[in-house]
């Protein structure tokens, strides 16, 4: 157990500094022939992701793009202010010429009064403060002080408020249980661990934000289970530490069995029972709140003054005003010691009390979704705790128990003990397909790539967030009630899709623009498919513990389901690019409600659908029946460009992790064989050491991670991997329509003569398009260049204009509208009206516009609930549909309307 030290990148990261000095020009040779090119921004207007300020506030991060040259790096901290609050920037990428792209600002808690502009100018004082020593870290702000041990079982030893001692030990506790839930007369045992803090490393101190980083495991009886990574966010002016807590599953699916997993801490409880309280969020803004030792509803009355006191959480008045009947009487009312509220799924919660162990429960209350919210204290103090998204991952709970006694536990479960055990096996029966024939079979029919082995859950992640406050007193329902939406909904300053694009980062895009009917057509059209897919998730309950934030894949129309029983027709796992599409519309359209359906589908598949130890470590699970359930494991599905745009518009540590995680992992392509069941060409078979990747699915795939590790530190090892590789694409003979070859991790580079056809559909769906866009304006490889631009103009031209390019006819081509968006760059950055035109041709192909989008209401005994359904459904087609609409109407949005019209689309 040791103390990391503070490393010199985070000192950097703290203390590095720009000034936002004149604008400096921006470099011409790599935009100016760039839709919506950078130009300098004089203006930094911010505003909620909800639209208006939130009524509690408890800090936050936020990233702000930069033009290209005009931040420049300077010697001294980065200079930003907000009016008078204060605030903590830092850098977060750079341009190739060294001048800032992005950077990062904490905002301190306490809602900001006035405009949210941010300028160039000396930030107002934060307060906050970190001290260190062998044993322990200590942040302090105002009155609040918090104690993190740098090892053994408390994540937090403790925390005072105004010198009390307010909260104590919070740790991390698992259950084991080693078989699945006896169905009939079996029999199983559960086994309690508890959190062992390995290393703790301040990533990051100043005046506005402070952020530990806690790494460890669960461990009990010596044995080491569960490895997690918790990151505890200080920031000033805020009542509340914020969790983001991770753990990696590393059992044996078949006997280690997640009976509960949870975030517990204790409460010293000092005031008479009759003035300690518990609190539960309840259904929207509603507050469950009892106290412990209750005097309401008694036969005889107490009094108006303490009734009203203790409903408002408050210390009664001195009993010796108290009637002596209620007085005397006071010991023969029961003190309430638990308090629990379950909410078994996502549409029913049950709260119940006890008065102690051993005996009977006691029913309360009931409703459909908590926000996920718990008090226990008194008068004097206490503590909240809570988390994110908790009716969407249920089954989840919140405890307190002990609330009679001198120390309360509460805990929130993000697994709930209540729930059976988390079965992590496969629901295929071993022996189920034994040959390489039977696969295929298998395959054919069900569209998953079954193998033996390939279908396990060990090395998959989830990632869940927390909040918990340090109390001076108990809080009233109005301000529990602000405390619970805080949880749910995060408040969050975010920029305008004009100021993030007026930037120029993440490639072709635009804000939304319906000035023209055709313009309008397609907007509406992609405000229709949106709306559906935030519909469906509601209709079709993807809520649970590993679910939550992913889509399914294919719909069922006999059945008005979606194919979740149906091999790889089931979950989504970013098929095609579903997570790119999403967080481009965002972009443009700032939708709070798509920011929010983006994020949750970023915490879901950079953990649940890729592994992150083991065998499989870096690469990701293909659609299927479970998230893990299919064989082919590939960096498609682990891919850094679906994490990227969250971690730059947030600068979120959790998201940066997953990025640098996959740094490596095009070292272990050759142990992960992507293409072992397909037939093998004699000829075309690899040195040793050199696998063949494909340059879409996979080295694609890879590029996003290289190019924002290189933005992001500037070592230009990771830039010269990315040119090593698009230079030797570009010098093979058949360049890009080569569609793969021998490829050298060491260098990045491919090898062999390349002379072969090889065209997949598949090669430009996985973030490929959009990854190339963004490198051509950071490097200058001519080679590449024009392989890309050949490879765009002829992907989708006519049968003899290919064949005569390549002398050999490659056969029919599939998603011809997805196509359409590189035909669209090709057009664009070759000045080629025709093309342009021939775009949108390919781009109306899809029935799309058609009428394909159409929505009947179902009813009656056919369905298991009335629902809206788009009986044409397909995440493939919606998300690469909508990509191709975002980057055909950046590129060759002039040429619109005159293909509308000449389509019959527009009058």
């Amino acid at each position: 157990m040791k103390l990391t030290p503070f490393s010199r990148r985070g000192f950097l990261q703290t203390t590095a500094t720009a000034s936002l000095a004149s604008s400096l020009p921006v470099s011409q040779a790599a935009t100016a022939n760039l839709p919506g090119a950078a130009t300098p921004v004089a203006d930094t207007q911010l505003r909620w992701l909800d639209g208006q300020a939130p009524a509690r506030f408890e800090g936050a991060t936020f990233g702000v793009p930069w033009p290209r040259g005009q931040v420049r790096s300077a010697a001294k901290a980065l200079d930003f202010k907000l009016g008078t609050h204060p605030i903590q920037s830092w850098p977060l990428a750079y341009w190739p010429d060294g001048s800032l792209k992005w950077t990062a600002h904490a905002l301190a808690g306490g809602v900001p009064a006035g405009e949210l502009k941010l300028e160039s100018g000396k930030p107002a004082a934060g307060g906050l403060t970190v001290k260190q020593t062998a044993t322990q870290i200590i942040i302090s702000a105002g009155d609040l002080s918090w104690t993190v041990p740098t090892g053994g079982e408390a994540l937090i030893a403790e925390a005072t408020r105004a010198g009390r001692v307010t909260l104590k030990n919070m740790r991390l506790v698992a259950l084991r249980q080693d078989g699945a839930e006896p169905e009939l007369d079996g029999k199983t045992a559960r086994q309690a661990f508890s959190s062992k803090v390995n290393t703790v490393t301040v990533e990051q101190q100043g005046p506005v934000r402070a952020v530990l980083k806690l790494d460890g495991t669960h461990t009990s009886n010596g044995r080491d289970w569960l490895p997690f990574s918790v990151r505890l966010y200080f920031y000033a002016g805020a009542e509340s530490v914020r969790i983001v807590h991770t753990f990696v599953f590393d059992g044996e699916p078949a006997k280690d069995f997640i009976a509960g997993l949870g975030v517990t801490a204790q409460v010293p409880m000092t005031n008479a029972t009759h003035d300690r309280h518990i609190r539960f969020s309840g259904e929207g803004v509603g507050v469950w709140g009892e106290a412990v030792r209750p005097i309401t509803g008694l036969r005889r009355d107490p009094g108006k003054a303490y009734r009203d006191a203790q409903i408002a959480g408050q210390a009664l008045p001195p009993l010796s005003g108290m009637a002596k009947t209620v007085q005397d009487g006071l010991k023969w009312i029961p003190e309430w010691s638990d308090f629990s509220l379950s909410q078994h799924g996502a549409d029913g919660f049950t709260l119940k009390k006890r008065t102690a162990p051993g005996h009977a429960w006691i029913d309360s209350n009931s409703g459909g979704r908590s926000k996920g919210l718990v008090y226990a204290g008194g008068a004097a103090g206490g503590v909240v705790l809570g988390f994110k998204d908790f009716w969407q991952r249920a089954p989840v709970r919140l405890d307190v128990r002990g609330a009679a006694g001198d120390m309360a536990d509460v805990t929130a479960w993000l697994y709930s003990p209540s729930a059976p055990a988390m079965d992590m096996r496969s629901y295929r029966s071993a022996g189920e397909m034994d040959t390489h024939a039977e696969e295929i079979e298998g395959l054919n029919i069900t569209y998953e790539d079954y193998e033996a082995g390939w279908d396990t859950s060990v090395g998959v992640a989830r990632t869940s967030e927390l909040q918990l406050w340090v109390l001076a007193a108990t809080p009233s329902h109005q301000t529990f009630s602000d405390m619970a939406e805080q949880v749910a909904n995060p408040a969050r300053p975010v920029l305008t899709p004009q100021r993030l694009h007026a930037a120029a980062v993440f490639g072709d895009w635009d804000v939304v623009d319906t000035r023209t009917p055709a313009r309008k057509l397609i907007e509406d059209r992609m405000t229709v498919q949106l709306d559906q897919y935030l519909k469906e998730i509601e209709q079709h309950r993807w809520y649970g513990f590993w679910h939550y934030g992913d889509v399914m894949h294919a719909y069922d129309a006999d059945r008005h389901m979606w194919r979740y029983d149906i091999g790889g027709y089931a979950w989504d796992n970013s098929e095609l690019s579903t997570d790119l599409w999403l967080w481009y519309s965002y972009l443009r359209t700032g939708r709070a409600d798509v920011f929010k359906m983006a994020e949750a589908m970023t915490r879901h598949t950079g953990e649940v659908d890729v592994y992150h130890l083991g065998r499989f470590k870096g690469f990701g699970t293909r659609h299927g029946v479970q998230h893990w359930s299919d064989s082919s494991k590939q960096p498609r599905v682990s891919n850094a460009a679906y994490r990227r745009i969250y971690f730059y518009l947030t600068a979120d540590e959790r998201c940066g992790d997953l990025i640098r995680e996959l740094l490596e992992s095009d070292a272990d392509i050759d142990k992960v064989d992507i293409s072992r069941k397909l037939p093998k060409d004699p000829s075309r078979e690899p040195a040793p050491g050199q696998p063949n990747a494909s340059f879409g699915t996979t080295w694609g795939s890879w590029i996003a991670a290289w190019l924002t590790e290189w933005e992001r530190t500037g070592d230009k090892r990771w830039r010269d991997k990315l040119v090593n590789g698009m230079q030797s694409i570009g010098d093979l003979k058949r360049r890009w329509f080569a569609g793969g070859a021998p490829y050298d991790a060491k260098t990045g580079k491919f090898a062999g003569p390349g002379d072969h056809v090889s065209i997949s559909h598949l090669n430009g769906v996985f973030g490929v398009i959009e990854m190339s866009s963004e490198l051509l304006t950071l490097v200058d490889v001519p080679a590449y260049r024009k392989a890309w631009l050949e490879y765009c103009r002829y992907y989708n031209a006519p049968r003899t204009e290919l064949t005569t390019l390549l002398g050999k006819d490659p056969g029919k081509l599939n998603l011809a509208d997805t196509g359409s968006r590189m035909t669209a760059y090709a057009a664009f950055h070759e000045g080629d009206r025709a093309l342009a035109l021939r775009a949108w041709r390919e781009f109306f192909s899809s029935s799309a516009l058609k009428g394909d989008g159409r929505i009947r209401r179902i009813a009656g005994v056919n369905v298991l609930r009335p629902l809206d359904e788009q009986s044409g459904i397909s995440t493939n087609g919606s998300a690469q549909w909508g990509l191709a609409a975002i980057q055909n109407l950046a590129l060759v949005g002039d040429s619109l309307d005159e293909a509308a019209k000449a389509a019959g689309l527009v009058p």
